[in-house]
């Protein structure tokens, strides 16, 4: 290119190759000199401590956001085997997931457990608006579902935290589960998804 004296691709391996996800060139003073030639607007700068005046040298980059959305996409993309069976999940890290927890009564019958289920989804909602209700379907059935879309945490409330007052916090990468306090929750999931 005669305007670039340089150029440089950031370039991501995709299943089918390696792409540019973004292209980097040093267009030294070519454009302002080209805006200064047709317009007439002088565009020097002057240096406030040498008094030197020169014409500013561009470096362009140019970012294709879909390169960019598919590339975090395909690397989140994972299929693994836990339990007996098969599961797709995508591994976004906590900070980028869209839905930072779910939370869900164990059974959509019990109304002690719902009850206390929406008790434990309105106080976190208030503090991290990212939080989604899901009670449709087994709770296994809503731990692929939540999987799928990337939720790194699902919340249950379970007969023992009628008692315990603590909920079960499962883990979207390694399926671990684990109880947590209902009054230390907020800053349990806030400590993992900042």
């Amino acid at each position: 290119m005669f305007y670039a004296k340089d150029a440089w691709d950031i370039e991501y391996k995709f299943p089918w190759g390696f792409d540019e996800l973004e292209g980097i060139h040093d267009r030294t003073d070519y454009d302002l000199s080209q805006h200064m030639k047709f317009s007439g607007v002088d565009l020097h700068y002057t240096d406030p401590i040498t008094a030197e005046k020169y014409i500013p040298w561009i470096l362009e980059t140019s970012m294709g956001m879909g390169r960019l959305f598919l590339a975090v996409m395909l690397d989140a993309y994972a299929e693994d085997e836990l339990g007996s069976e098969t599961r797709v999940l995508l591994k976004l890290s906590p900070k980028l997931a869209p839905v930072k927890a779910m939370v869900a009564p164990l059974l959509k019958n019990k109304p002690e457990l719902v009850s206390k289920a929406r008790e434990v989804y309105g106080a976190l909602k208030k503090e991290i608006p990212q939080i989604i209700w899901d009670d449709n379907g087994n709770i296994g059935k809503r731990y692929r579902r939540q999987d799928e879309i990337g939720t790194p945490f699902c919340v249950v409330v379970d007969f023992d935290t009628l008692t315990d007052d603590a909920v079960t916090v499962r883990d979207r990468d390694t399926g671990e589960q684990e109880r947590v306090s209902i009054s230390e929750l907020k800053d349990y999931i806030k400590g993992k998804i900042h």
